[in-house]
């Protein structure tokens, strides 16, 4: 009995979210959903908790353009349009204090269109829309927030909150492994809401609850924030400690891939261990403790399965027992190499030669060196080259983050050349197995393209674009960043430039501007360093660049410096799935000669 958000690591489809959360809503019952959220939980602690609360909604944190767009995805969930709104006080602070605006620009609304549960009680998904319009200001917290999924819960709302029964049941959840995470107080609707993070050993992929109590309980709220505010630092032992083995989430990941787990599970049924070892020809205990580990991580779900057993001879019947067995889940299922944007490469790269990698960190910090060359004594590049297969992973790997290129085919500038008199080139630089490349002539079949790439790669991407049915549309280059070809009219660099260093970079650039004509468009793809030093993959993979290419992440002004320096004008750039954006460049126009003679 677990939900997930579809890919909920790089959930793009608000409407998908939507579906799924009123689905959850009509499947559940607060005294089945209870021990999933807090395993352990029996006896007076599950009594007095089901006795005083009830499941009313599951909440999630939507994005429409306007509020038409709103009325159509709620119609497309079978939601009422109808649903009156109010402000919201809580969530629009909690974005305010995450993204450092101010509160005043976040006009967050609460719906609550209603779901009739499978008890037959009348429940409801709690929606918290933030209209964000097209090519808005506020479209990079749209982008952040859709990853993340901070503000998705379950909530419970108490039916007599008296403040000592209040407090109880917060003491309740709190020796459960629920941990304190906030909350407030909505004026326009006389409620408090006290939200806590659910352990990771829960059996569902929402990863907070919040307890609901009508009227105004702030002497309680107060208790519960500081609660939050002193966790860790009463803790910080604990918190480092999790730091600390966050290697064993990378190997273990590596391990379920590599012996063929995700395969051989499924997302809708659960196998015994047993069972499991024999398909993957491991050890029953060891792979128990695997995956018991694998579920803290939300790959797995734990789910008792019934197995029949004889009876006493004498009654001639059989029983059934409950043995421990495991589901997939959904993020889970992203490492089957047979799942469409399966990101086991992923996991076999991080788990293989970059983690032998990271153990030379210490080197690339004292030196500025790869630990990359240091480790495996050559760079990345060549190391890979020497081995086809090391080769393709590393491809197949790239690809597997494409999530990222999702929006592209809307580009303005994409959008624009498709739509050209004369049919349009777009030239993709470096552009791996083509997956880019595939994505952008799918959408618009009157595009032309042209990959420039390695030899092996240029086969792998030939092999690729003609199975997806582009491959007549598309010329291939083999060569370097020296052989980049001319007369295109869109040119696309992505996760290019952030292998090199500035120089390297001025050059990249300055062979693209003395290829491109007048009219041609520049698109590059890259992680921006947040300005802020707000939480961002961005900083993640500077310290990978650092360590493997000798590369680096950047800042938006940083670019637009190394564009300047190479004959090229930032025009602007706008956000990407995965933390990345899409930086949009044109040839600077030449200097006029007659204001440079003055």
């Amino acid at each position: 009995m677990t939900t997930t958000f579809p890919d909920k690591t790089l959930l793009l489809d608000d409407t998908a979210s939507l579906r799924t959360a009123a689905r959850f809503v009509r499947e559940h019952d607060s005294a089945a959903l209870l021990p999933l959220l807090l395993p352990g939980l029996d006896g007076p602690d599950l009594q007095a908790l089901a006795g005083q609360c009830r499941f009313a909604h599951a909440g999630l944190l939507l994005f429409p353009s306007d509020t038409e767009s709103l009325r159509s995805q709620l119609a497309d969930c079978g939601l009422a349009v109808d649903t009156q709104a109010q402000p919201s006080v809580v969530v629009r602070e909690r974005l305010a204090r995450r993204h450092r605006r101010d509160p005043a620009e976040l006009d967050v609304q609460i719906l609550r269109p209603r779901v009739l549960g499978c008890d037959g009680e009348v429940r409801a998904v709690e929606v918290f829309a933030l209209t964000v319009p097209p090519h808005s200001g506020l479209e990079p917290i749209a982008a952040y927030e859709r990853t993340r999924q901070h503000e998705a819960h379950l909530a419970f709302e108490v039916e007599h909150p008296e403040t000592l029964a209040l407090r109880g049941l917060c003491a309740i959840l709190v020796r459960h492994g629920a941990r304190p995470d906030g909350g407030g107080y909505n004026p326009h609707e006389d409620g408090t809401v006290l939200y806590f993070t659910l352990p990771a050993r829960a059996a569902c992929d929402y990863r907070r609850l919040e307890l609901y109590a009508r009227g105004d309980h702030r002497d309680t709220l107060a208790a519960h924030l500081d609660h939050d505010s002193g966790r860790d630092a009463r803790q910080p032992a604990e918190t480092l400690l999790h730091l600390l083995t966050g290697a064993w989430t990378t190997q273990a990941l590596t391990a379920f891939a590599r012996l063929g787990l995700p395969e051989a599970m499924d997302t809708r049924t659960a196998c015994r261990t047993e069972d499991l070892a024999r398909l993957t020809g491991t050890d029953p205990r060891s792979l128990a403790v695997l995956l018991r580990y694998l579920v803290m991580l939300g790959a797995v779900t734990r789910v008792p399965v019934p197995v029949p057993v004889p009876a006493p001879a004498h009654e001639q019947r059989m029983e059934q027992v409950e043995q421990e067995g495991f589901r997939l889940t959904e993020l889970g299922a992203l490492l089957r190499a047979d799942t469409p944007g399966s990101m086991r490469p992923l996991a076999l790269m991080y788990g293989g030669p970059f983690y032998r990698s990271f153990s030379g960190l210490d080197h690339a910090v004292r030196t500025g060196q790869p630990a990359f060359d240091r480790i495996f004594g050559e760079n990345h590049f060549d190391h890979f080259a020497r081995d086809p297969e090391l080769a393709s992973l590393f491809d197949r790997s790239m690809a597997a983050s494409s999530r990222m290129f999702q929006p592209l085919p809307a580009h303005p500038v994409i959008a624009a050349a498709a739509q050209a008199p004369e049919s349009a080139t777009v030239v993709d630089i470096a552009g791996g197995n083509g997956e880019l490349l595939g994505l952008l002539l799918a959408a618009h079949p009157r595009l032309r393209g042209v990959l420039l790439e390695r030899p092996h790669a240029v086969e792998a991407a030939r092999r690729r674009l003609d199975a997806a049915g582009c491959g007549a549309r598309c010329d291939y280059r083999a060569g370097d960043f020296a052989d980049v070809p001319s007369g295109g009219d869109v040119y696309v660099l992505s996760r290019v430039l952030h292998d090199w260093d500035d120089d390297r970079c001025r050059e990249i650039l300055r062979h693209c501007a003395r290829a491109m004509p007048p009219h041609a468009d520049l698109l590059v793809v890259e992680r921006l360093l947040p300005v802020d030093g707000s939480p961002s993959l961005a900083t993640a993979w500077d310290l990978h660049m650092l360590c493997n290419v000798g590369g680096r992440e950047r800042h938006a002004d940083h670019y637009a410096r190394l564009f300047a320096e190479s004959g090229l004008h930032l025009i602007g750039h706008s956000p990407l799935p995965l933390d990345a954006h899409v930086l949009h460049a044109r040839r600077a126009p030449a200097p006029d000669p007659v204001a440079r003679r003055r």
